[in-house]
Parts: structure tokens; sequence; C-alpha cells
């Protein structure tokens, strides 16, 4: 069990000033001009990745016509746990028990959560981001986008919604288990970093679609682009044909079983296919007695 105690705690400090002064253009990735109402109430979640490359997670909560924003920032991927507390924060908020933005954050109450075992597999419907990717991307798309991050490709995901679109990002990425993505992650990306798009590297981005026509007049060269409004994929490779045929076609049929669409049927399903595919990686490893070293 973890308790969090919230009684008279600063959320400014010193050390973080440098990174308190970005959150605020991550809380809010998109152009506001074009933001609906219903984008209120919605978590989502940023992450800023440091210069060692670890992450740092900002677990958010849009309130007030999406002018105000709950945020809370840690190491610790506990997407429910914080979800639940951000819920549980804007409620004291609408009835008056949080002190107003810019003040001391004074909340006294004890809050008890299980600490979530990093062993589990991902499971439906209790893991939001992996129930809100099943939903929101058919079979088909998905099995693309999977093959695209095995091919680490250059991957743009855009919705509507800041919650299905981070979940989305979220989802996508963990389907990879028990390997994972090396390269830029950036489940929304904000609107002063939108050059990244045209990174040369490989990156997984999720991107509000109110940005989307600006990004598609950029130089979009070799990315593939999943919008999940239209529940739409283009991508210029044949990522997904080059896997092995038997490979693919299982994983196919186990997410479409509706026995697979609960628990971990999903997640265990993907990890399945990764076992298929690297769990004979050894076979290729080749001892070179002279120098006492592995040839792959």
């Amino acid at each position: 069990m973890v308790m969090f105690q919230c009684m008279n705690s600063f959320f400014l400090t010193i050390c973080f000033q440098e990174t308190l002064q970005t959150i605020p253009r991550f809380c809010f990735p998109f152009n506001m001009d074009s933001m609906a109402v219903g984008q209120v109430g919605q978590n989502f979640t940023f992450v800023l990745t440091d210069i060692e490359s670890k992450q740092r997670f900002g677990f958010c909560r849009l309130s007030s016509g999406a002018h105000s924003c709950h945020c809370i920032l840690g190491y610790l991927p506990w997407f429910e746990v914080f979800y639940k507390l951000l819920n549980i924060l804007a409620d004291y908020t609408t009835k008056g028990q949080v002190s107003d933005a810019h003040t001391t954050l004074k909340c006294h109450c004890h809050l008890f959560f299980t600490v979530p075992d990093p062993r589990e597999l991902p499971s439906i419907p209790e893991n939001r981001n992996l129930t809100e990717y099943f939903v929101a991307v058919d079979v088909n798309n998905m099995l693309h986008l999977y093959a695209s991050l095995l091919y680490e490709r250059r991957i743009l995901i855009s919705c509507s919604k800041l919650s299905t679109l981070t979940a989305c990002v979220h989802g996508a990425a963990a389907m990879l288990y028990p390997m994972y993505w090396q390269h830029v992650y950036i489940p929304v990306l904000p609107q002063h970093l939108i050059d990244y798009c045209c990174a040369p590297m490989p990156y997984l981005i999720g991107v509000h679609s109110s940005l989307m026509e600006k990004v598609r007049g950029m130089a979009l060269d070799d990315v593939v682009l999943l919008n999940v409004d239209t529940n739409t994929l283009e991508t210029p490779f044949d990522d997904l044909q080059s896997l092995p045929n038997d490979v693919v076609s299982s994983l196919k049929n186990r997410l479409r079983k509706v026995s697979s669409t609960t628990g971990d049927g999903v997640a265990r399903a993907f990890l399945k296919a990764q076992a298929a595919l690297f769990g004979s990686y050894r076979n290729a490893l080749h001892i070179v007695p002279v120098r006492e070293s592995l040839k792959y």
C-alpha cells in the first residue's frame, strides 16, 4: 500500500524552476482557439526526458473551460493511481476545499492506494491506456503500428481527445514488452516543440488534432501517421508484410477473439508474438574462441 499526504506542501521549488517553466506548455498542448468544451475533465499524461534518459511523468487534468490544469509530476508511471488522485483534487477544487491557483496547496486528507506491480501485464479494463487504445484503434491498424515500432520508424499519432491521444501512445509502446521504445518519446507534443516532427531520428509522438494542419505543412518524409479520430493509418512502408506470416496471423486471430479482449489477453497476445519473433535470438550468437567474444 502507498499513502499520499497532501498538507501545506509547495508545488514550486527552487531546484525545479527550469522544469516548472516548461510544464504549462505541456499542460496545454493544443490550439486554444479550436479547443472544444468536451476536453474539460480529461486526464492525460506528458513525459519529460532528462539528459540521462530518465522519464518524468506529468499527470494532468483540464478544468475551468480548459484554461486551468491540475498537474502531478513524478517519476512513477502509476497512471491509474495518479488519475484517481487528480479526480479527487478536482472534486475538492470544485467544492472549494483546495486553495486557489498560485498559492500553497492545502489539502488535509490521507489517500491509500495499492502500488502497481510492474511484473504484471496490463489488463482490460483495469489499465486505462490499453483499454482506450484497444477501443479507439482497430486490430489491423494496431498490427501495422506494432510493425512500425519494431522497425523503429518515425511515428505520429493524432487525436482530438487528449486522454485518448496519450493513452494510445502509451498503449502502443507498452505492446513492445519486454522491450521498450528507446528513441524520442513524446506522448503529447506542445506547440513550441512542433519542429520535432521533422527530426531525422526514430520517434513516437502524439499530436493534438488542432495542430495537425501545421504539422502536415512540414516536410514529413517517411513518417507513419495514425489518425485515431478517423481510425486511418498512412505509411510508406510494408513493415507488417515483412514480418513472418504465421506470427502475424496468430497475433491477429488472438486479438479478434472476444475472450482475449478482457483481462491481460491483448497484452499476452503481443507478448507471445514477441517471443515468437525474438525468442530464439541466442541461436544467432556465436562464440569466437580466439578473441573470447560474441559474434552476432
